[in-house]
This record gives C-alpha cells, structure tokens and sequence, in this order.
C-alpha cells in the first residue's frame, strides 16, 4: 500500500480502511437518463453482470431505462444499503451525484464515462466486459477523495446544507451581479472581497469550475483546498490554497437587494441573507472511487486538457 498525504492508495483490492468484505456481490447500477449512449452501456452491464450471477440493484429512475429486471430497485439514496459497489454510467455530474448517498456508507464507486471530460468516470465503454472483470477480481486501484460539508450560521441557528465532491460556491444567482463578503480560515480574518463570488474546491474539484476560473489544477492525492475568487473587483485577487483540514468561513455583506446563492456541484442549495455566515469543512467520509489499474492522472490531464505528449527526437 502506498500513502501520498490525505489519499491512501491500495494497488489491488481493498485497503484497511475500506469497507470490509473479501469480494463484490451485489453491484448497483446508475445511469443518466436522455441519453442512447447510458442505456446501450447499461444493457451491457445488466447482460455481463448477471451472466456471472452477481445481484444487480438499481435506483428507480436508472430501472426505468433498461428492460432487464434488477435483483432491487430502490431510491438513489438508499443504494449504500443495498450494494457493495456502484457502477455510474454518465459523465463526472453523474457520479457527483451519487458521491454524496455512498460515500459515508464507505460504498466504492468506479465510472463508465458517458459524458464530455471524464476524470472521474474513466472507464471506456468499449472496454466494459475487460475492465469490470478485472475490478470484480480484485484487480482495481482505490484513492480516498473527501468531500466538502456547508452548512449556514444565522444568529444562534446552523443548518446543514449538504456536502461537495468537487466544490462549494456562493454567487449572485440568477443575475450577474457583484456581491460582498468577508473571507475567513480558522476563525483568521483574510480578505473583504466585491467580485461575482467564490469558489471552494477539493483537489477532485480543481479541474472543474474552479478551473475555468482560474484556480490551479491540484494532484488528487493532495490534502488541500483552493479558494478561487470569480471575477474579483482588484487586480491583486488570486486563489490560495490552504490545509484540507482548515474551517473556512463566508460571511455575506449587505448590498442593496441582492441575494447571492449557495451551491454544492452545481445544485443550488440555499439564498443567502446579509449578515449569513457560510461554514465549509472537510467531511470525514471520504468518497472511495476505483480505478483501473493503468489510470494514471497526468496522463487523463494530457488527454483531457490537451496537455503535450512527449517530443519525438531524431536521434531516439
């Protein structure tokens, strides 16, 4: 087993902190709807699955796409008690959200990408059969991703709003328009800042928004936060990146009538109020997601990002 920092890396099979269980049984399936790609892949799934006599367990809407019955239908958010590993077939949005019911059941999940980029759901549809055979002999890698909790302080009053794979962000909602706010990390005052928000994002989700805003690209393995201003009114405004373990806070100035909007993976949460205080910490469940044995990250960066190969030489 190797160890890089926060992520914990079991080269074939389960680490000691995964769930504990020799081998899969029961494998759910989820898939997104509206799209002909997800259901020729599910098919192929169900045909592969059961043919090995393994008990396939669907959510509800994932069960409405296909025409072999499952072993169990359930709600997405029950599929942890039911399953021992859950395949997602669709883009990064996809599994996103099934990170959040999963992961604090310690259930691991492993992508089949459907969608655009793909860092997270990795597996070629063509390649179903070879590597879903491999992962269910044992033959996987494991990597640790945590999640982000939000939750929002008002007076006496803290709600939990709910957790992020990939980032937590406040921003004006449906206007583009500046807001106010004061950033602070372990109860330290940082910055007051007017720009269209800020983005707070795991190293799973810096190449995501926060990447398109301009935030660096961090290793999976690190144990890190990057705070990536959006569009800020001050030329000297740059990301930071700060201890995965610090507790960072947003508190929401007053500025006219506007109302800006918390949103963990792109789903708006809650509307804020002036005087709100935003509250972001690291969930202690982190997210097990399962690789293929040849997935390596800067390798996905070069075919993702359209990064350079290697020069060829005349003389090689």
């Amino acid at each position: 087993m190797e160890t890089f920092g926060y992520v914990m890396v079991a080269r074939i099979g389960w680490d000691s902190e995964a769930k504990d269980m020799d081998k899969f049984e029961r494998i759910g399936l989820v898939g997104r709807p509206n799209h002909s790609g997800v259901v020729d892949s599910l098919t192929r799934l169900m045909s592969f699955l059961l043919g090995k006599q393994y008990a396939v367990v669907m959510d509800d809407v994932t069960a409405g796409l296909v025409e072999q019955p499952a072993s169990v239908i359930c709600q997405r958010r029950e599929l942890a008690q039911h399953c021992d590993l859950v395949i997602v077939v669709g883009g990064d949005g996809s599994l996103l959200n099934v990170a959040r019911h999963v992961a604090p059941a310690g259930v691991p999940v492993i992508g089949v990408n459907r969608g655009r980029l793909g860092f997270l759901t990795d597996v070629l549809p063509d390649e179903i059969e070879t590597i879903m055979g491999e992962v269910l002999a044992g033959k996987y890698s494991i990597e640790h991703r945590f999640l982000l909790d939000v939750q929002v302080s008002n007076g006496d009053t803290v709600r939990a709003l709910g957790s992020a794979l990939n980032d937590v962000v406040l921003h004006p909602g449906i206007a583009a328009q500046m807001i106010e706010f004061e950033l602070f990390i372990d109860n330290r005052f940082v910055y007051s800042q007017e720009s269209d928000g800020l983005i707070v994002a795991t190293p799973t989700g810096s190449t995501a928004y926060a990447l398109s805003a301009g935030g660096p690209i961090m290793h999976p393995d690190l144990d890190a936060v990057v705070l990536v201003p959006m569009y800020p009114h001050s030329l000297n405004s740059r990301p930071i990146v700060v201890d995965g373990d610090c507790q960072i806070k947003i508190v929401v100035g007053a500025k006219g009538s506007l109302r800006p909007q918390v949103s963990c993976d792109g789903e708006a949460l809650y509307t804020t109020s002036a005087g709100d205080q935003i509250l972001v910490s690291k969930n202690q469940s982190p997210l097990q997601l399962i690789h293929p044995l040849s997935h390596d990250f800067y390798q996905a960066c070069r075919s993702k990002l359209g990064w350079g190969s290697r020069l060829t030489r005349e003389d090689d």
